[in-house]
């Protein structure tokens, strides 16, 4: 029996959600296309006969220009310390840049073992993967390298080979049953954020947030209502479109992705969209969001 702890990090876009979902076969984190899609760190639960590895996923590591920025990145930097191995998943098209020296240089220092990802080889020539996996073990201390396609679940199996080797602990820190540590309504709002990030473009995606207001379970179906919070209200009025026809759209997605979570029962979603400018720089609206942890020396 092995088990342990082990963080996903790395810099926004780079495959750390799709990782988790891949390796868990079940969509516990929502995926875009486009970067700083997580806000939160997830935990997501591996339970396997002879293993309980908690993989945790955590916000893309970018320059923060607002507190929510602040605090996604001293969200994932947190969650290095103290696991039993720490990933940092690079895009393979993209290589280790500059921009990941002064992450890794924080992530030695924690005296963790450190697993470099290169993701999306899928999408690279073998001249391409080999000069990626070169320039690694030359200019950094990595334990591992090991190349990955998380979309294609490439490799997958001897990512978690080498992983329980380094583990040591030998206890289920949760029950067997368990995947994830997110609550339903923290789901709910996460698919619903999915969607707007799908169906919206420039920084709309960024500048959202939703509130799960109110859940009513009956035996055939569930009424759910839940607020969009953005920044102005032009983007109030490209989330509702014309006529209603891009809320209803919003609403149409995500109701369907939101019914296997209470067991395919009918999914009666009241979608409302209230403007509170500035909320990515407000602490107390940020705490009440989930996204805050009150801290504020970062």
């Amino acid at each position: 029996m092995k088990s342990g702890f082990i963080a996903i990090i790395g810099r926004p876009n780079a495959g750390k959600s799709t990782l988790i979902n891949a390796i868990l076969k079940e969509k516990i984190a929502i995926t875009t296309h486009k970067a700083q899609t997580t806000r939160n760190a997830i935990l997501g639960i591996l339970n396997e006969d002879d293993c309980q590895i908690v993989f945790i996923d955590t916000p893309g590591i970018h320059e923060a220009k607002t507190a929510l920025g602040s605090y996604m990145n001293k969200e994932a930097m947190s969650q290095a310390a103290g696991v039993d191995i720490i990933y940092y998943i690079t895009d393979g098209n993209k290589g280790l840049q500059k921009e990941d020296e002064q992450i890794l240089e924080r992530l030695f220092s924690y005296e963790v073992p450190v697993f470099l990802l290169v993701n999306k080889i899928d999408e690279l020539s073998n001249d391409q993967l080999i000069k990626r996996l070169s320039y690694a073990s030359e200019h950094y201390p990595f334990k591992e390298i090991i190349p990955i396609s998380a979309l294609k679940k490439d490799n997958l199996e001897e990512l978690l080979k080498t992983s329980k080797a380094y583990l040591g602990d030998s206890i289920r820190y949760y029950p067997q049953d368990v995947i994830t540590n997110t609550s339903r309504e923290f789901r709910i709002a996460e698919i619903i954020r999915e969607k707007i990030i799908l169906n919206t473009e420039e920084e709309i995606p960024h500048l959202v947030a939703c509130q799960i207001e109110e859940i009513r379970e009956k035996t055939s179906k569930v009424q759910i209502e839940a607020t969009i919070i953005c920044n102005k209200e032009s983007h109030k009025a490209i989330i509702i479109g014309r006529s209603g026809k891009m809320l209803k759209r919003i609403n149409d997605q995500a109701s369907t992705d939101i019914s296997p979570l209470f067991d395919g029962k009918k999914i009666i979603l009241s979608l409302y969209v209230r403007v509170e400018e500035d909320w990515l720089n407000s602490e107390k609206k940020l705490f009440s969001l989930g996204y805050f942890s009150g801290d504020s020396d970062e």
